[in-house]
């Protein structure tokens, strides 16, 4: 078997192709994650802390020589410890988890409403003075 028809084989079966929606979807996903963190959630946190501020720009240098107020700045002029950026990661990390804990548990639901569901009862079989009928319906047919 040649590395080309492997590599097709590959890709053909269904896992392949399922994870690559997964990671397609996962990438749009995030995008939106970031916008809800950054457009709306951290607004509202600033406004409820009285300021309006934004995580981003929190750090505190590591070297004596940092002197600027924005952390774009404070990179150019040494090193710097970002506990701001990170702060707004893990909020995004935490949104995404809880949505993502959202999805399981309707998913879940979705299940188990399904499994509770009463199976579908076979149909009972006819009385027997329209079975013995049938028969000779179908004797009667045959001649």
């Amino acid at each position: 078997m040649s590395v080309v028809s492997e590599f097709r084989s590959f890709i053909a079966k269904g896992n392949v192709i399922d994870l690559a929606v997964g990671i397609i979807i996962g990438g749009a996903f995030t995008g939106i994650v970031n916008s809800l963190v950054n457009d709306i959630v951290m607004p509202i946190v600033g406004a409820i802390t009285g300021g309006g501020f934004d995580f981003s720009n929190y750090f505190f240098a590591l070297s004596g020589n940092v002197t600027a107020s924005t952390l774009e700045e404070a990179r150019k002029q040494g090193a710097i410890f970002a506990y701001g950026s990170f702060i707004t990661v893990f909020i995004n990390f935490l949104i995404l988890a809880w949505i993502i804990f959202l999805m399981v548990k309707g998913v879940n639901r979705l299940r188990m409403m399904e499994e509770k569901k009463p199976a579908e009862a076979a149909p009972a079989p006819p009385p027997a003075d329209i079975q013995l009928l049938s028969e000779i319906r179908d004797i009667l047919k045959t001649k």
